[in-house]
């Protein structure tokens, strides 16, 4: 069974920096596409960035040179690094993953992963 938990959210004043992790159980994931997420309070889901198999990075404009994504293979884990939080990243957080290697390929708009974590809530305020 797929479960991905995240941990790492919180509070914190603009300008300041957290670091979200998602851990993977149940498959070796090394080989997946997989995705951090967010959706803020009557807004739509958007990808955040994105790390193929083979440690290809992608990131929304709105995070370029903000956010890091990575991930630990022998941990099974994927980090998101936030820093120069805005309150503008205000939303809920979601790690996602696919071992469809295609999915990776696909514009954010049009990949659909398959397995999603429950979310970690990231404030950032004045």
């Amino acid at each position: 069974q797929v479960q991905l938990v995240e941990s790492g959210g919180g509070s914190v004043q603009a300008g300041g920096s957290l670091r979200l992790s998602c851990a993977a159980f149940g498959h070796t994931y090394s080989t997946y596409c997989m995705a951090w997420f967010r959706q803020a309070p009557g807004k739509e889901r958007e990808e955040v960035a994105r790390i193929s198999s083979v440690s290809s990075t992608s990131y929304a404009d709105s995070v370029k040179g903000r956010f890091t994504i990575s991930k630990d293979n022998a941990k099974n884990t994927l980090y998101l690094q936030m820093n120069g939080l805005k309150p503008e990243d205000t939303a809920i957080y979601y790690c996602a993953a696919d071992f469809r290697v295609r999915v990776c390929l696909l514009p954010s708009k049009e990949a659909e992963l398959l397995y999603w974590g429950q979310g970690t809530q990231v404030t950032g305020s004045y």
